[in-house]
């Protein structure tokens, strides 16, 4: 789900979002129903990326799945920025910014994906839809945005959502839990520097700089982890991460160039629902993400979030929304 963040956060989670991202002429924003077609079609296309992931994390580790990704998307999203603003648009004077946004994203990333070897779909995606309530804390202490006191109290309460799905001191308490949460951080600063890094850079040419830095950390990571030993033992998420590469088989590699191609059909996508319409009416729709992350585990994995897990993800939603209706209502005011 995560890699299509890089556009769609641009415009939907705080007050000034719609003014950072490129605005296409009126007519082309005024079509709610093709907005909102379009980012569930993406988010659904991004979900199949999650279960591939986590489909894979038994055998392979996860810098072997990102590298072949990333070069499978690599001359797609350079198709991509050619079209949208050129190729000469990717010499930019930001580039060492670009890159080391691009380097966080991956911290943000390879976290969420290595959750996905120990923890329930459901659960992973849910946890991380707290980036939102992040961005809402970062913009206003760095970005100096008017955050009032109903979007704190949101906020807050959506915190506690996070808390009442991870369950710290009880028995069922996962340490791996806190790997959405550092993705989601992590994520938020990234898009905290994508509001600077947007006003004169595409949301393209920053979607291929950070594919070109998860392609260079995933080759790192392959040659750290390439003569370690055996992992078994380890927790699964560890072992996912230092796990040594291997042979694919046909079947799995196509899984691993399919993430590819969907990073780019994903990303298209969400930019035509974010320029159909207005970011505020197509942004809750997101949220689709997790009922499809449920349905995914239930069907794949025969996993189904418990009463209290439920109650989690119910309150993680309720603030999310809440803090957009919020955002929303002080745009039209």
């Amino acid at each position: 789900m995560l890699f299509q963040r890089d556009l769609s956060a641009l415009t939907h989670i705080s007050s000034s979002s719609a003014q950072t991202e490129a605005i296409p002429p009126v007519a082309s924003r005024n079509d709610a129903t093709l907005g909102i077609v379009s980012l569930v079609a993406g988010i659904a296309v991004f979900s199949a990326q999650d279960v591939i992931i986590k489909l894979l994390s038994d055998t392979y580790p996860v810098h072997q799945a990102m590298t072949i990704r990333s070069l499978v998307a690599l001359p797609l999203l350079l198709a991509l920025v050619a079209v949208t603003g050129g190729v000469s648009t990717l010499v930019s004077k930001s580039a060492p910014l670009l890159a080391a946004r691009g380097a966080i994203m991956f911290v943000s990333y390879t976290s969420y994906y290595l959750a996905f070897a120990a923890l329930p779909l459901a659960t992973c995606v849910a946890i991380f839809f707290v980036a939102p309530l992040f961005i809402t804390i970062l913009s206003a202490f760095f970005l100096r945005e008017s955050v009032d006191a109903p979007r704190w109290v949101a906020v807050l309460m959506g915190f506690l959502g996070v808390l009442v799905i991870i369950r710290p001191g009880t028995v069922v308490f996962d340490a791996a839990t806190l790997l959405p949460v550092l993705a989601a951080l992590t994520y938020a600063v990234s898009q905290t520097l994508a509001r600077k890094l947007g006003e004169t850079n595409s949301a393209a040419v920053m979607t291929f700089y950070g594919n070109g830095v998860y392609l260079l950390a995933g080759i790192v990571l392959a040659m750290a982890f390439g003569g370690s030993g055996s992992t078994e033992g380890m927790h699964k998420s560890l072992s996912f991460l230092m796990r040594s590469w291997s042979d694919p088989s046909v079947r799995d590699l196509l899984l691993m160039a399919a993430c590819g191609v969907i990073a780019a059909v994903g990303l298209t996508l969400l930019s035509q629902a974010y320029r159909s319409t207005r970011a505020s009416t197509v942004a809750p729709f997101e949220y689709v993400a997790i009922l499809l992350s449920i349905a995914y585990g239930w069907f794949i994995w025969g996993e189904w979030p418990d009463f209290i897990a439920w109650a989690g993800i119910a309150i993680v939603i309720s603030s999310g929304l809440y803090v957009m209706a919020r955002e929303r209502g002080g745009q039209a005011s």
